[in-house]
């Protein structure tokens, strides 16, 4: 490894191995594999310690020369005396000759010194037989240092690469190649101090990606800095060669300071302190005066598929505008059953963890809010609960109560009923379960109680009258009273019956009984009793006893549900059956409910003999006992991972933990058909001509799918273990299979894609795959691993890694879903560990991209959009991580997908005023844009970086450095002197 001047090392950096989860016993290949990492970084810090002592001592040899040349200069000046004109860089003759241009003169095109001596001088000769020495020397320690001998510009020759200015403050830059006349920067990053190569580009990050270099002698951290003069006259005018400086202290080196200006090519980001270094595409001519603004399109919600039952209880109403009510994630969606259309509630930031109440005649929603996840990544505690009332004509807020009040969250809701809704009652998740009564309309609370150390699962008012109010939970049944501001309990006396492990609901019959469900399956009607006076002695009250006890379902009883007419509906869980009683519970019909949809929540009447039935695998059933019931609304009922758009149609796949594949239409917003599979699936992708799609499985499996028989017609494995993307090339004719056992496996693709062939193997990556993304002419792949790597691979000339990342910085994309690189580089939050984006998709039109991040929210930013802190559309609704997004084949539609929520949400993508195709030249116009850099500035000293012992110093123009402190003192010195 030779050592050249443009090449900026960090001493101060510890060398760092991947993070690895697990312990050794669970992972002895990883744990092996990892020592074989260390060593290799250990013999890459020997040779770069190597190769530091070679350039030390080429440096001293130059400074012996040095005085030599001086000499040689003097005298050449005796002879040839002559004046510098800098408005015109021409040289001007003393002696009356001709004015020779100064690009013209040999000795100031180069900066060697051989060539700083003057021609045919036999005072120079000697001078110049040292330093052809000296650079023999150099070119003999590369090709002995290179097995293959193929040289690399030695530091004489690096240094004779054409100079100019650089500016970028917040990023770091790296040179990779000559550009003259280009007016490009060089900055630092505040975290590691690094600079790049002047000569032409060596990606060194594909041999030294597994970690930065660490001490170079024990127990002290240095730091090699770069600072970059301001412009490449003042640089010239000043010295004619690069000044290097080494200092000693106590025989341990401290700092080696080069001065140094380089034409930035490639810019550094960090994360999770790893440089990560993305290459600037030609076309973009100044980095600086790149103008970020948020994309003109903008994102409306526009359907919700998925119910939430699975965990939730007495969450779906009917309104008497013909409206079903329930929740998932973060919205309430009103759905007209008749009309197939949706409205939605979104003023909820988390997921909606309790009841929908509805109190008549006014028809108002409430919905209770958990704690918010989303804020305890940015706030020191999280927001506190409360609860929005809402009007479900119009969809405003009424009231807001209770915030600051409640603890953890809203387990269960209430409205009175005698009263039109004039009072709620709330009970907390906090340990006593805290029962309070609100007024609804001035927001204010009216009573308050501790409930019981026990859970707590329905709360209701006595519709008759809103001074009685029933809980039920685990093991008890409470009848309270509201009197004067105070609220006292009775508990329910279980009597010679057996007491239930849980009271999972009830209702008030018509003639003002309570009736439960219980775990036992049995339906309990309670009554008021006389006090047992022989026993209770006189003057004792009244009690609430069981007055009977009904058999009803083999398993536990889930709901209860009352007709207009006084019929009783009851739901099943184990037996999944729906139950219909008449007024004195005698069993009148009764149906099941199909397996695939699980056991029976939630039960809604809609019209007497129509009803609406929520299940536990998160469906909604609609039917009468003698029509059956079949399913409006279907959705997933584990985390979901997979999605995939259709090329020319409009349908999507969805698969996740489930086992379930889904394929939707986004225009009829329904489920066209879905399938179980033996194994969940974590990934997908439609091969172009839309006949199959491939399913990536969670043990090395990938299935093909038929669209249209949903037939599996092919079946391989590659590994045992997760795979994590399946792409298609754009021509279809390859399939590219990223694994978490860090292999990218290609195929080839015939008979329409029903059959596969293994073609190679992509091995490089030192972390599972994430991402992929082929170029558009389905020759290379861009990949992303959990390392935060970027790697590019020849796929036509056999699956090769291109180790010179720089030749694909102008390469096109088919698709870019790789959340790292250089165009998606500004949707990177400042301090992100990596994990907080987790998806990302560029639209087909290639103007905007959607990110998916780990805070619950959908994102749109502009494309390209290569610089931090960029501008974006912000939109909630998901109650969890987002694990996926995609457009639609048109981009008329984005899908996103939530993790544990559960819910897939279909945004319409609104166009901007800018239709006319303005948009477009204005962004392209932003992209090629270019500025002048005003050379000058002085240096001064700014505030502390990142570590403790750097200090930045801040040049008033276009250069920034980070320089240890122990070399700041000798830093101004030197930029004076020069």
């Amino acid at each position: 490894m030779s050592f050249q001047t443009g090449v900026l090392i960090d001493l101060a950096v510890s060398v760092r191995p991947d993070d690895v989860s697990g312990s050794s016993a669970e992972y002895p290949d990883r744990m092996s594999a990892m020592e074989g990492r260390l060593q290799s970084q250990e013999d890459e810090i020997t040779l770069l310690k190597s190769s530091l002592a070679d350039a030390l001592r080429r440096l001293h040899l130059h400074d012996q020369l040095i005085p030599l040349l001086k000499q040689q200069l003097i005298a050449d000046s005796m002879f040839k005396p002559s004046t510098y004109d800098r408005a015109t860089q021409t040289e001007s003759n003393l002696g009356g000759q001709d004015r020779v241009p100064l690009v013209q003169t040999r000795a100031f095109q180069s900066l060697s010194l051989a060539d700083a001596l003057p021609e045919a001088d036999p005072l120079a000769e000697d001078s110049r037989a040292k330093l052809l020495r000296v650079q023999g020397l150099e070119e003999e320690d590369e090709e002995l240092g290179d097995p293959a001998k193929v040289k690399e510009p030695s530091w004489v020759s690096t240094v004779e690469e054409p100079i100019h200015p650089s500016t970028i403050r917040s990023l770091q830059r790296e040179d990779p190649q000559e550009q003259t006349g280009s007016n490009e920067s060089l900055s630092s990053a505040p975290q590691t101090p690094t600079s790049g190569l002047s000569a032409p580009p060596k990606d060194l990050s594909s041999s030294t990606r597994s970690g930065p270099l660490s001490k170079i002698q024990e127990g002290e951290k240095k730091s090699l800095c770069v600072v970059t003069p301001c412009s490449s006259a003042s640089c010239f005018s000043y010295s004619p060669f690069l000044v290097a400086t080494m200092r000693k202290s106590e025989g341990v080196i401290i700092d080696l300071f080069l001065i140094l200006s380089l034409a930035g090519q490639s810019i550094k980001m960090f994360i999770r302190g790893r440089p990560i270094t993305m290459y600037v595409p030609s076309n973009i001519q100044n980095y600086d005066d790149l103008k970020m603004e948020p994309p003109v399109e903008k994102l409306e919600l526009d359907w919700v598929y998925g119910y939430r039952g699975r965990d939730c209880r007495a969450n779906l109403y009917m309104l008497s505008s013909g409206e079903a009510v329930y929740f998932i994630a973060c919205v309430v969606v009103l759905y007209h059953i008749n009309n197939r259309t949706q409205r939605h509630y979104r003023k909820h930031t988390d997921c909606v963890p309790s009841h929908i109440s509805m109190a008549a005649p006014h028809y108002q929603c409430v919905s209770a809010l958990c704690a918010l996840c989303v804020c305890v990544c940015f706030l020191s505690q999280p927001l506190q609960p409360y609860v929005h009332i809402w009007d479900s004509s119009t969809l405003t807020t009424l009231q807001q109560i209770g915030l600051g009040t409640f603890e953890r969250g809203v387990g269960s809701v209430a409205f009175s009923f005698a009263d039109a809704g004039a009072f709620l009652c709330v009970i907390d998740d906090s340990n006593e379960h805290m029962l309070s009564v609100w007024d609804c309309a001035k927001g204010t609370k009216h009573a308050e109680v501790k409930s019981t150390n026990e859970a707590v699962f329905a709360v209701e008012f006595n519709p008759s009258d809103s001074s009685n109010i029933i809980t039920c939970g685990k093991s008890h049944v409470y009848f309270w009273t509201l009197s004067a501001g105070s609220l006292t309990k009775k508990q329910g006396i279980f009597g010679k019956y057996k007491k239930p492990k849980f009271i999972q609901c009830f209702v008030f019959s018509l003639t003002g009984d309570v009736l439960t469900g219980d775990s036992e399956g049995n339906i309990l009607t309670w009554g008021k009793s006389p006090g047992d006076v022989k026993t209770l002695g006189k003057g004792a009250k009244e009690t609430f006893q069981i007055m009977r006890q009904t058999r009803a379902h083999d398993g536990s009883v889930f709901t209860l549900c009352m007709l207009h007419g006084g019929a009783l509906l009851s739901g099943g869980g184990k037996d999944r059956k729906i139950i219909r009683w008449s007024a004195d519970l005698a069993p009148e019909r009764e149906c099941e409910i199909p397996e695939m949809f699980g056991a029976v929540r939630c039960i809604a009447d809609v019209d007497g003999e129509e009803v609406l039935v929520g299940t536990t695998r998160n469906a909604i059933l609609r039917g009468t006992f003698s029509d059956g019931f079949v399913a409006i609304l279907q959705g997933h009922v584990d985390e979901m991972w997979g999605l995939a758009t259709h090329p020319s149609q409009d349908v999507f796949l969805t698969c996740g933990h489930d086992r379930l594949v889904c394929v939707w239409n986004t225009e009829e917003h329904k489920l066209d058909w879905c399938t179980t599979l033996e194994e969940y699936g974590l990934c997908a992708d439609f091969c172009p001509n839309g006949d199959v799609v491939s399913v990536g499985l969670s043990t090395g499996r990938w299935l093909v799918l038929d669209l249209k028989t949903k037939e599996v017609v092919s079946d391989y494995t590659d590994g045992n273990e997760q795979l994590s993307v399946m792409r298609y090339s754009p021509d279809g004719s390859f399939l590219a299979v990223g694994s978490h056992d860090n292999f990218i496996y290609i195929y080839t693709v015939t008979e329409s894609g029903r059959r596969y062939s293994r073609y190679g193997k992509c091995n490089g990556h030192s972390s599972f795959i994430t991402h992929l993304d082929w170029s558009k002419d389905g020759k290379y792949i861009m990949s992303n691993s959990g390392d935060y790597e970027i790697l590019y691979w020849d796929i036509a000339g056999g699956c090769k890694l291109l180790r010179n990342r720089y030749e694909s910085k102008d390469r096109e994309w088919a698709s870019y879903t790789c959340v790292l690189g250089f165009h998606v580089m500004g949707v990177w939050l400042e301090g992100s560990d990596g994990t907080d984006i987790n998806a990302l998709c560029r639209s087909h039109s290639e103007r905007m991209v959607a990110v998916a991040d780990d805070f619950c929210k959908v994102h749109l930013f502009q494309y390209p959009c290569p610089k931090p802190k960029a501008p974006n559309h912000s939109y909630e609704g998901h109650g969890s991580h987002v694990t996926n997004v995609r457009f639609t084949h048109c981009d008329s539609h984005l899908l996103s997908m939530g993790g544990k929520d559960t819910c897939i949400l279909q945004w319409r993508v609104k166009r901007g005023g800018m239709g006319d195709g303005s948009g477009d030249r204005q962004h392209h116009a932003a992209l090629t844009s270019t500025s002048s850099l005003e050379p000058g500035g002085f240096l001064r000293r700014g505030g502390g970086g990142e570590r403790g012992r750097e200090t930045r110093l801040v040049l008033d123009g276009p250069c920034t450095a980070y320089i240890s402190a122990n070399v700041v003192r000798s830093a101004k010195d030197l930029w004076h002197s020069v």
